[in-house]
């Protein structure tokens, strides 16, 4: 059963049919309402009900401000069409990928350990894994009510393979139950590829890669499809990762395989921690400060030069954001970064 979902001034009009929230349904029929995070908290996706009625699946999304409710305004990544509806909504002037976001089984296939609690896991499909660098899906397991987004860390393959570098949250249920309950050929659904902060290889800039914790994930799908894609063979890009401490950083297992390609001079990648005190312990002799400030001490001079792919944790997210518009002025669409909470 499907109902038909309008969006009020102007002529678009989609179905949402097979349980599909209206943004999932939305981007399937490629109308660009504005989104990032597709779980309810970045609240890019707010819409105003004009007619009819929606069914919202988590009432208290903390996407929603306490005025936005007064507003009565709701999340299309978080509501229903049980009926035909008109909408007011944002839509964003990001033209969307061609690669429609479909729902498949994945089968497990296993996972590599990054650190004590930071694995890659490997999943196969029937089928092509299509996608954007830099893209994410949602996946939903069982028992667990709601989906999580979680980032492809590999590139668009023919052969199916699905890669995340997730990290397990001392109360996230998924990624506990992932860590914990997943055994080797058991599958689950994932709804993929949503995210609008993809590699853009048509733009003739050096490519800086941030990241923090599992931010990890997009970043290493950006950084693996420019080594292998002969368009940036004259670029070089950065990558730039910040844990907590010294047993938190793994990027120089990851890029282990590269080596073979004697990438060193297209790739350069940094590492710094952030406890002082840890890195005393452990004897880290390399930078101690945020990843924001990383990236300055890095660049220097070339801030305006290059192009920005960045994920973590919100508080790395806004000081990335704002140390790169605010205090050097970089313009926005030079900035790529989805908003996840």
């Amino acid at each position: 059963m499907s109902n038909r979902v309008k969006i009020a001034g102007t002529d678009l009009e989609f179905a949402v049919a097979g349980g599909d929230t209206i943004l999932r349904a939305a981007l399937r029929n490629g109308i660009p309402i504005s989104y990032e995070c597709n779980s309810g908290g970045c609240g890019s996706c707010k819409i105003e009900v004009v007619e009819g009625e929606v069914d919202v699946l988590w009432e208290g999304a903390p996407g929603l401000s306490p005025r936005d409710k007064r507003k009565e305004r709701k999340l299309a990544c978080q509501c229903l069409a049980g009926a035909p509806v008109t909408i007011k909504a944002q839509l964003t002037d990001i033209e969307l990928p061609e690669i429609r976001p479909a729902r498949r089984r994945v089968r497990y296939v296993g996972r590599c350990d990054l650190t004590a609690d930071m694995a890659e896991f490997v999943f196969q499909a029937e089928g092509a894994a299509f996608f954007l660098p830099g893209q994410y899906a949602m996946l939903t397991v069982p028992g667990v009510e709601g989906d999580r987004a979680y980032s492809m860390s590999n590139v668009p393959n023919d052969s199916g393979h699905w890669h995340f570098i997730i990290k397990r949250m001392p109360e996230g249920r998924v990624s506990n139950w992932l860590f914990d309950e997943l055994q080797p050929g058991d599958t689950i659904e994932i709804d993929a590829p949503f995210g609008l902060a993809y590699l853009r290889p048509e733009i003739q800039r050096d490519v800086v890669c941030i990241a923090g914790g599992s931010g990890l994930s997009p970043v290493m799908s950006i950084v693996r499809s420019v080594m292998g894609d002969p368009r940036f063979s004259n670029r070089t890009v950065y990558l730039l990762y910040g844990g907590r401490t010294p047993q938190d950083l793994c990027t120089s297992e990851l890029l282990s395989e590269f080596e073979p390609l004697n990438a060193k001079d297209r790739l350069i990648c940094r590492t710094a921690v952030s406890d002082r005190q840890a890195a005393e312990r452990q004897q880290w002799e390399g930078p101690c400060c945020f990843v924001h400030e990383l990236v300055e001490q890095t660049l220097g001079d070339r801030m305006m030069e290059v192009e920005y792919y960045f994920c973590g944790p919100p508080p790395m997210t806004e000081a990335v954001q704002r140390m790169l518009m605010i205090d050097h002025k970089i313009p926005f669409d030079q900035i790529h970064f989805d908003r996840f909470f």
